[in-house]
């Protein structure tokens, strides 16, 4: 951005606008209602910073048909992609002929991404995969989530999520590379089972990942600051992340190198080598 203010004082290098890393995706409507004003303030002080807005929990269901598309508008006026979030999998449970319906609305309404999620559901790869293909046969973006703990998406309290079964990272690696291959956009990492809803945050599973998927196609959920300071701090400031609407401002805060938390302040920083 070259007219912000205090443009005299440092901060980190960004890629611009469509960006491949340093992804902000940002949530609309769920724990809070979202209309297009309220977004409309948010992309005038922050749009340069967001990539994607995620509609969470099938909002878009509960709204009128011409606010989601006004939504959709106004962030495509700050070239933000839109994605449906983790709903397909309701559509698979509760409407399972109607799943392409459900597809081409979206393309209709003007979406950009559908995720493909699979938290709660027991479903085979394959058919996964034949999702993200059908996705991108209607000329939208497939992001396939991928979990380590079954029941993840739903806010689950941590005695809940331990009595299922995790889920073996490698069989969640395989998944992802497996989507990849058949043209996902990126991969959507559930923070469930890793930094949320644990006793303990399993960063050698975020690793692992990381190493074996490719940071750059994953798109990681920091569900707090504390988790997007980690996730800065170990994989640097252009990691993909998914946050809440309200904290957009931190995250871009830290990734600047602007601001920061005690252990990450005046720590974050970038090197373009082409200067």
């Amino acid at each position: 951005m070259t007219d912000r203010a205090f443009d005299f004082l440092h901060v980190n290098e960004r890629e611009s606008k469509p960006r491949e890393k340093g992804i902000t995706e940002m949530r609309g409507p769920y724990y809070d209602p979202m209309g297009p004003r309220e977004l409309q303030d948010i992309l005038d002080t922050m749009g340069e910073y967001v990539d994607i807005y995620k509609f969470s929990g099938g909002s878009f269901a509960l709204m009128p048909e011409d606010v989601v598309e006004e939504l959709i508008s106004v962030c495509h006026d700050y070239d933000v992609q839109v994605s449906t979030g983790g709903f397909i999998e309701n559509v698979l449970v509760r409407d399972s002929d109607k799943v392409e319906q459900y597809v081409e609305e979206a393309g209709n309404l003007g979406f950009d991404i559908v995720e493909i999620s699979s938290g709660f559901i027991a479903i085979d790869t394959d058919d996964l995969v034949a999702l993200t293909e059908l996705v991108q046969d209607h000329g939208l973006k497939a992001k396939p989530e991928i979990n380590v703990q079954f029941g993840a998406g739903g806010a689950s309290a941590v005695e809940e999520l331990e009595s299922e079964e995790a889920i073996d990272p490698a069989s969640a690696i395989r998944e992802a590379n497996r989507h990849l291959d058949a043209g996902a956009y990126k991969i959507m990492v559930e923070s469930e089972g890793i930094t949320e809803q644990v006793r303990e945050w399993r960063t050698d599973v975020a690793f692992a990942i990381a190493n074996e998927v490719g940071i750059e196609n994953c798109v990681f959920e920091a569900a707090d600051p504390e988790v997007f300071e980690w996730y800065i701090k170990n994989f640097g400031p252009e990691v993909n992340l998914f946050v809440d609407n309200s904290q957009i401002v931190e995250l871009e805060c830290m990734r600047s190198g602007l601001w920061g938390k005690k252990s990450s302040w005046g720590r974050v920083v970038s090197y373009d080598g082409e200067e």
